[in-house]
């Protein structure tokens, strides 16, 4: 069974889902369409239940929109590709207020040539904020390629670099 757990943001509702005691999804409600298919779908996908993980992790997204918190601490699995799942991994590594382009998250897994792909497996995060695909830049240092859409993917960063206090700029070695 899937459990889920809603929080208010300013982005709008967003549903955390928890199968086996693991985060595997976080579902953005449309907020402009709140009686929309998809949302309909995702109201019925699911059980709503107050689990201690969801409460976990209602809390800690409460927290990063509100500032106060830059790394999740929850468990989480969520079903890819062996690829996937390591692109995953290294965008976990990206610091909270930094950005990385495409081709270093490449360079990060050791494949370089794996942009394009590293951007597919972007697309395929399930549990974005969390694991900060949002974090990823074109090499142009162009906001490009959010699943949830070039307003969030801004929003997310400048929410970070403000708190950060260096305008958004990608930190320097």
């Amino acid at each position: 069974m899937k459990y889920i757990k809603y929080v208010k943001t300013k982005l709008g509702r967003i549903g955390i889902v928890e199968k086996d005691n693991k985060i595997v999804k976080l579902e953005i409600i449309n907020k402009n369409d709140i009686n929309s298919k998809n949302n309909k779908e995702i109201y019925e996908k699911y059980q709503e239940k107050d689990t201690e993980l969801l409460l976990k992790a209602k809390k800690e997204l409460e927290e990063y929109f509100a500032g106060k918190r830059k790394k999740f601490d929850l468990p989480l699995n969520q079903e890819g590709t062996n690829f996937q799942k390591k692109v995953w991994k290294a965008l976990e590594n990206i610091p909270y207020g930094e950005t990385r382009t495409y081709k270093e998250v490449a360079k990060m897994i050791g494949n370089e040539k794996a942009s394009r792909a590293v951007g597919m497996a972007n697309n395929k995060n399930n549990i974005p904020i969390i694991i900060p695909c949002h974090r990823v830049i074109g090499s142009n240092g162009k906001l490009v390629g959010y699943a949830l859409g070039l307003d969030m993917k801004k929003y997310l960063l400048d929410l970070e670099s403000a708190v950060f206090g260096d305008g958004g700029k990608k930190q320097q070695e």
